[in-house]
């Protein structure tokens, strides 16, 4: 686990980069949750694309709370629609940590400006410790939402992007469970894009 400067450590261990959900609370009173990948390092960073509720919450607020679930479906809702919550920590949630979040750096890429965030972790819980199984499933559907996310940025090759998506959905079909089905199918809801018939 990374230490944080105050003692704090993250309740999971990170490398790479790790698919996460954030809690920002929102000027209604109410937590928004959406994706956030977090960059492994010293210090952790994540990067905030566009003017989204999550960029707009760090900088009224300058904390959030990284979730860490293993539920595909919620992932990809709270991915690709507003979710709003009266509570900061969802029940799926199998960890969290509350963090200062400090920007560090900002630029554009192709027409859409992002920000990066370090993050630093204040108060950390683990809610539920599971056995780590693997699932090709799971893992489509993350990779999944990113792309779908993707499908509108200009700097993005959408038939590229499509290709991608019709090639998670037939993994999700011949190797996911009905969470990750379901997932899909909020995918195609959500974007407009529909997997191509085999």
């Amino acid at each position: 686990m990374t230490d944080s400067q105050d003692g704090v450590d993250w309740p999971v261990e990170l490398r790479g980069v790790t698919e996460s959900l954030v809690a920002t609370l929102g000027p209604n009173g109410k937590w928004n949750l959406a994706a956030l990948g977090l960059h492994a390092g010293e210090p952790v960073t994540a990067r905030t694309w566009g003017r989204t509720r999550t960029w707009r919450n760090f900088h009224e607020e300058g904390e959030g709370v990284v979730q860490f679930l293993h539920d595909p479906l919620v992932f990809a809702e709270c991915a690709l629609t507003i979710q709003e919550r009266n509570s900061l920590v969802h029940p799926a949630a199998n960890a969290w940590v509350r963090v200062a979040v400090e920007s560090i750096d900002e630029g554009e890429s192709g027409d859409t400006r992002w920000e990066e965030w370090g993050l630093t972790p204040i108060e950390a819980a683990i809610e539920d410790r599971i056995v780590p199984t693997t699932n090709r499933g799971y893992g489509a559907v993350i990779e999944a939402t990113i792309a779908a996310s993707r499908l509108d940025v200009p700097a993005y090759d959408t038939d590229e992007l499509r290709e991608r998506l019709d090639y998670f959905a037939e993994v999700v079909e011949t190797c996911g469970g009905p969470r990750e089905r379901a997932a899909m199918e909020r995918i195609v809801e959500h974007t407009g894009w529909a997997p191509e018939e085999g």
